[in-house]
Parts: C-alpha cells; structure tokens; sequence
C-alpha cells in the first residue's frame, strides 16, 4: 500500500481525482478541465470506489482517449454526458457513482440473502422471507443505457427492399407479405 490517505493530504493511494473528506468517511471527487484554473466539483461518495468512477466519467468526457483512468476496462459502461458543460458532466458523473453503488448494494444483497438462505436449507427448514429481497434490476443492468441505445436503434432506417426479381414475376408470386396484408 502507497500510504494512507491522511498521510497523503487526503489523496487516495489508489483512485486518482478521490480524497477522502477530513474528520469523515466520505469521499469527494473534482477535476480539472483541460487547460483552464476551473475545477469540476463531482461530488461526495460513500465508498471511495464511487467517486473514482465519477472521475472516471469526467475525465474520459474532458481528456478522451488520452485520460487516465481508475477503470480502464469499464469505459463502456459509463454514461457519456449530454454536452460539455460542467453541469452535465457532474450529472452524468453522478450517475455513473450511483449505478455503481446500487449494484455493489445488490450484489451484497444478494450474496447475503444466498448465505443465509443456504444455512436455512442445510439446517432443514427452509425458509421462503430470505429470498424476497429487493433487488433494483434497472440499476444492475444499466437500464437507463440499454433503453437509450435501444431509442438509437430506432433511428436507424430500415434495410432497402431487396432489388426486383424477374423469375418471382413470371410464377405471379409478388412477396409474402401481399398474403398477409390481403387476407380478408
């Protein structure tokens, strides 16, 4: 380990852009815009690991390509802001850190809900209220995201028809679907 983060003014050892709030268990996450005095306030976090992600987003939306980030591998999970601005990259960050949190929360959910329902069942009563935890499967499985990406497909036109073909109008045969359409 690099040192605590009280050793290093409240940076963490690990995540770049998170230090840890004084006299706290909170951790708080800012960025620096590219070549400008300002920095992005990103907010404060529970867990360290929320507000690494949280630079994560601003930096990939700031720096691009050329960033360095806390989790490499998990760029395509992160929302993109809606624009530059300030306010959208800390929105965007924010959503980021609390899809995070909801998933880590659902995954030690989970995992306990299994643990105890596990002993219930080797003990030989099984007990059915350790399994009706509530698990908010939007936030999981990056709904938000999916359904956006979903909204985009929309756009898309659809495929050309395929070009006419001589051999189907000699037998009469039009297509498929004028059976369909014409049925009475």
């Amino acid at each position: 380990m690099l040192g605590t983060s009280k050793d290093n003014g409240g940076r963490h050892p690990l995540y770049k852009g998170v230090r840890q709030r004084k006299n706290s268990n909170k951790w708080v996450s800012e960025i620096r815009e590219p070549r400008k005095p300002n920095r992005i306030w990103l907010g404060t976090f529970s867990t360290p690991e929320m507000a690494a992600i949280a630079y994560d987003v601003a930096a990939l939306a700031l720096k691009g390509s050329q960033a360095e980030l806390n989790f490499p591998n998990s760029v395509s999970s992160f929302p993109a802001p809606t624009s530059m601005s300030p306010g959208d990259i800390q929105a965007a960050a924010a959503s980021a850190a609390a899809a995070f949190g909801a998933a880590r929360d659902a995954i030690v959910m989970a995992n306990n809900n299994s643990e105890t329902s596990g002993v219930a069942c080797m003990n030989g009563s099984y007990d059915d209220t350790n399994m009706n935890g509530f698990m908010d499967e939007d936030l999981v499985f990056d709904m938000p995201n999916v359904l956006m990406n979903m909204a985009e497909g929309m756009l898309l036109s659809p495929p050309h028809p395929p070009a006419f073909d001589t051999a189907y109008d000699a037998d009469g045969f039009t297509g498929a679907d004028d059976y369909l359409w014409n049925f009475p």
